[in-house]
């Protein structure tokens, strides 16, 4: 406690309201207090390194190579994930993997190498270990991508957590992804980029880091290939990067390289190479698929908070039925609580909620409930008095629940660790259920505390089950909200099997692609923050969560209307299409800025409207394979350095380039385009990539282009399934995928695979995996034929 942190407790009385801001000092006081008596304090360390090898053990998929001071297991698995474990680390238990660890490559042996190392030589990679420690991957050309430098550890002498670091370098023309939700865009520019998941009180931009989901995920992209390399770790920690530079001016190359530090837990990692899409499906088969969102929620959502009540919401969807514009769900954020009381309804503002949400569904507009984690700490509060009889809080070191404080005031928090807290958690929602809700966001779950002074989260002395290990905050906080999407996930499924469960959450860690998606949370209304927006969704996207959207608009202040237009045009292409803002910000709907942003918004949802078929397919696509349906311009060709450095246009699946517009007054911009024909879905205008071309972006809309030979789905003008075949360039072909969408439960859908081709001077669409023949059963419309 300094100081700064006094003068930061007399303004949280005074900012937040007397009682509100008595409890925030108080509930920070009590943190800094838990944290002081009972983490072990800071003393002397030992530092290590390996040391030499000193033997070795073959096993099935490699092996342990044995240090003077250390051992690594090394493992490449069946699907060709390199499993790395020192010190007797081994892949399981993990938050991160849907299942059991791959089962090992027979073929992989450990065998020695001519540098006096060994190494695992499989069909996918080679892995290099040095008689010192240092760890190199290969490609099966046996071209370097990465090598990881013998590890160092710390390691108290009174005991306790050891932290450690570990280097990596890699190519001078490498570039870095990942880390999870990061805003300062699609690229790791050199920095340090801290992992613990963090509120930061506030709206955001891009340069505010770290922020609601961070990951040890990092996807590497260089001239010689692709890889990912996942750390399972999820204490705190921070990556350390620094980008190479392709001649630095002596006429030598200047080696990229990343240090990851942690505080404690476990040294293992996981990597996987080959091009994107393969190394993404490698990720998928780790950590499990994506949660296959219902049909509807590929739809456009309107959110608020300051609803307020029923009468509010029947103004704003009455709104958009009359103006002809589609809703498809509404969410309701925490003033529909009876006093931020979570899983509590107002009773006066929402009096008969089953109903009307009934009236709604009739319509065509599903309601999504906000939950927040934190618990109101009262007596006679129903939630309260169950968690308290399920044993299912937090408690630190001395056994006591920890309490913070949120919006209902003290609270306290489910710890989702533990298995029978989840069971009780996730049966609260039968009675949202029961109340007409068909789909559920989860906020503030990182876990937040609001504070006077230090972390705005749980102390990190607080104890945790950890699945029956026990643990502190300190490990389970970065997975707080993962372990929280896994209870109401597996719960909805339980509830309502015949339905595919809608969840989305605001914190997460690696695997929660397998509950739901995200989104970005509360992002600045700005410019920067609508660039942000993009950077978010697709950094994500290379993290293995390919359901993400931005707050339309921003979530604080009043965009104008040109802003709010660009940002509405954005989400129309990405995952989750949902307007929100603050109770204190300006108005979201359409309407609310003028006729002419109107007339344009009323376009993009025709438009949005006219894709749901190909966003289905991309769904079903995501599900499949992990591939994520928004994707960097170089994701079919990540060997071209340009491309690698675009972070203001991207492809929705393979079919289609999206180049929103990023400032203001801009009526025309400049597009890198990949390798190929793309047309101008609007001018018909065929154009010739590699290379930068100057289209037009009138405020009516942002420019669209579609790859030459491309098949995408659509919806028809009476609601069934059209083929958009775009002309491949001549001489070529391409084609396409279409699911059909086989409702909202777990049937598969169909999948039909398209081809395009010139013959005899037109061009044809044929199905290629059966039906009733080659032609197409579906209508088919040929564009591009004009620029042939």
């Amino acid at each position: 406690m300094n100081g700064r942190d006094l003068v930061r407790s007399v303004k949280a009385v005074g900012m937040v309201g007397t009682a509100q801001g008595l409890r925030t000092v108080r509930s920070s006081w009590r943190r800094w207090r838990s944290d002081a008596r009972a983490l072990p304090r800071g003393g002397a360390e030992r530092a290590r390194v390996p040391g030499a090898v000193t033997a070795i053990e073959q096993a099935s998929g490699g092996g342990v190579v044995r240090f003077a001071r250390a051992e690594l297991r090394v493992r490449v698995t069946a699907g060709g994930a390199v499993f790395l474990g020192w010190d007797g680390a081994e892949p399981e238990p993990s938050y991160a993997l849907s299942g059991r660890s791959p089962e090992p490559d027979p073929r992989a042996v450990l065998e020695p190498d001519k540098e006096g190392g060994w190494r695992v030589v499989s069909e996918r990679v080679t892995v290099v270990v040095s008689r010192l420690g240092a760890v190199a991957l290969y490609t099966p050309g046996g071209v370097l991508l990465r090598r990881d430098l013998p590890p160092r550890w710390w390691e108290p002498v009174a005991g306790g957590a050891a932290r450690w670091v570990q280097r990596s370098e890699v190519a001078a023309d490498a570039r870095f992804f990942g880390l999870g939700g990061r805003a300062g865009g699609l690229r790791l520019r050199n920095g340090t980029y801290r992992l613990w998941n963090t509120d930061p009180g506030g709206s955001f931009g891009p340069d505010d880091d770290p922020l609601y989901i961070t990951m040890p995920v990092q996807m590497v992209v260089a001239d010689a290939g692709t890889h990912l390399v996942f750390h399972d770790n999820a204490w705190e920690g921070e990556v350390v990067v620094c980008e190479g530079v392709v001649g630095d001016g002596s006429g030598h190359d200047r080696a990229g390289s990343c240090e990851v530090r942690m505080g404690g837990g476990p040294l293992r990692y996981w990597a996987m190479v080959g091009p994107p899409a393969r190394v993404l499906h490698s990720w998928a088969s780790l950590t499990g698929p994506p949660a296959l969102p219902p049909s509807w929620a590929l739809g456009h959502h309107h959110a608020r908070w300051g609803f307020g009540s029923e009468q509010e919401v029947r103004r704003v969807v009455a709104g958009y039925q009359e103006r002809g514009l589609p809703l498809d769900a509404v969410h309701l954020d925490i003033d529909h609580y009876e006093a931020h009381k979570v899983f509590t309804v107002d009773k006066e503002r929402f009096p008969k909620l089953p109903q009307f949400a009934g009236e709604l569904r009739r319509a065509g507009t599903r309601l999504v409930s906000i939950v927040d984690p934190a618990v109101k700490a009262e007596p006679g509060v129903a939630v309260y008095d169950g968690g308290v009889t399920a044993d299912a809080f937090v408690r630190d070191a001395a056994g006591r629940q920890v309490r913070g404080v949120v919006w209902p005031g003290e609270a306290v928090y489910p710890d989702f660790t533990d298995p029978r807290a989840r069971e009780w958690w996730g049966g609260l929602y039968e009675e949202r259920l029961d109340q007409g809700f068909s789909g559920f966001w989860h906020d503030m779950n990182e876990p937040v505390s609001f504070a006077a002074f230090g972390e705005t989260t749980l102390p990190r002395s607080a104890r945790h089950c950890l699945e029956g290990r026990g643990g502190d905050h300190r490990e389970a906080h970065n997975v707080y909200g993962l372990a929280m999407a896994r209870a109401g996930y597996e719960a909805l499924r339980r509830l309502h099997p015949e339905e595919r469960p809608f969840l989305f959450s605001r914190s997460g860690w690696a695997g929660m692609q397998r509950y739901g998606g995200t989104w970005s949370g509360d992002v600045s209304t700005s410019w920067a923050g609508l660039r942000a927006s993009l950077s978010l969704v697709l950094g994500l996207g290379l993290c293995g969560v390919p359901y993400s959207g931005p707050d339309v608009g921003g979530f604080d202040g009043s965009p104008s209307p040109e802003l709010y237009l660009r940002w509405f045009q954005l989400g129309a292409y990405l995952p989750l299409f949902r307007t929100h803002a603050a109770i204190t910000a300006g108005r979201r709907e359409p309407w609310e800025f003028g006729d002419e942003v109107l007339g344009h918004a009323r376009g993009v949802l025709a438009e949005r409207r006219r894709l749901l078929p190909y966003f289905v397919t991309l769904a079903h696509l995501a599900r499949r394979t992990g591939a994520p349906y928004v994707r960097p311009l170089w994701w079919g060709a990540p060997e071209d350095r340009v491309l690698r450095d675009c972070e203001d246009a991207f492809l929705l699946g393979d079919c289609l380039l999206v180049a929103p517009v990023f400032e203001s007054g801009a009526v025309r911009r400049t597009v890198q385009l990949p390798r190929g024909r793309w047309y101008d879905t609007v001018t018909g205008a065929a154009y010739e990539g590699p290379g930068k071309v100057l289209l037009d972006a009138p405020l009516s809309r942002v420019p669209v282009l579609a790859r030459a030979g491309s098949v995408v789905p659509v919806r028809g003008a009476h609601g069934g399934v059209e083929l958009e075949a775009w002309a491949p360039a001549a001489g070529a072909s391409g084609g396409g995928l279409v699911v059909a969408n086989a409702g909202d439960g777990w049937e598969e859908g169909e999948w039909e695979r398209y081809t395009t081709r010139w013959s005899g001077g037109r061009v044809v669409v044929e199905r290629e995996d059966g039906g009733a023949g080659p032609a197409p059963e579906r209508p088919v419309r040929v564009r591009g034929l004009g620029s042939v």
